[in-house]
């Protein structure tokens, strides 16, 4: 009890968003009023691309778009609504260059996706890669951060070096949706496919938006080989 009154002194527990003193270490660090701000998503949602439904209530159902459309991945989850705290958190955390928020990035995506672990039982953890060039410029890939957080807290090993993003793409952030498309087609290639075929794979990322990203990364590795490939995003761009 002393040591833990010292540390509060000394490195008082604050709110990654709002700077608020939170009583006690809490293991996110985020103060009951942001939390109290975030858009958890969940049911009913469509079982594919993970996008929920506008009407609450009822049970999970596929959206018009994956019931015309067939996607490279099995099944897509995100967290939390890309908006507010987590909004703020996920720009400072890339464009900021605050890395040490990885942790409760990663940590919110594995309290609040726990179904995914059971539904996507994966082999192996892999994070969509930067392209050398932009991670050079920032520092560290936020993807393969948040999945180490996530691979830790869910026992499962990271695979960080075997999908390659080969050229260099514009950034999405602006781009219509088919735009986005064509920004990343053919941008993704897995290194060694033996070490991925057959596998369960769980792919990671920071925000789903149109999907275009994640679409191409799974298209790669089901190229590759993958037996199931499941993607994982701390947050979801919502109309």
């Amino acid at each position: 009890m002393l040591l833990k009154a010292l540390l509060d002194i000394l490195f008082p527990p604050l709110c990654h968003c709002c700077r608020a003193f939170i009583p006690g270490r809490a293991e996110i660090h985020l103060c009951p009023a942001c939390m109290g701000t975030i858009r958890v998503i969940d049911s009913p949602l469509c079982p594919v691309c993970g996008v929920p439904h506008a009407r609450k209530g009822g049970i999970d159902h596929l959206c018009g778009t994956c019931l015309t459309a067939t996607r490279p991945f099995d099944r897509a989850r995100s967290a939390l609504g890309f908006d507010g705290p987590v909004q703020d958190l996920i720009h400072r955390f890339k464009y900021g260059k605050k890395a040490h928020l990885s942790r409760p990035l990663g940590l919110l995506a594995s309290r609040f996706l726990e179904g995914l672990r059971t539904d996507a039982a994966a082999d192996l953890i892999v994070p969509v890669p930067l392209h050398d060039r932009r991670l050079r410029a920032r520092g560290f890939n936020q993807a393969q951060l948040i999945g180490a957080v996530v691979a830790k807290r869910w026992g499962i090993p990271l695979s960080a070096d075997n999908l390659r993003r080969i050229r260099w793409t514009e950034p999405q952030t602006g781009l219509a949706a088919a735009d986005r498309e064509r920004n990343v087609r053919g941008a993704f290639e897995v290194v060694r496919p033996e070490r991925f075929e057959g596998r369960r794979l769980l792919l990671v990322d920071d925000v789903f938006t149109t999907g275009s990203t994640v679409t191409e990364c799974a298209r790669a590795l089901k190229t590759a080989g993958a037996r199931e490939v499941s993607v994982l995003t701390v947050a979801r761009a919502l109309s």
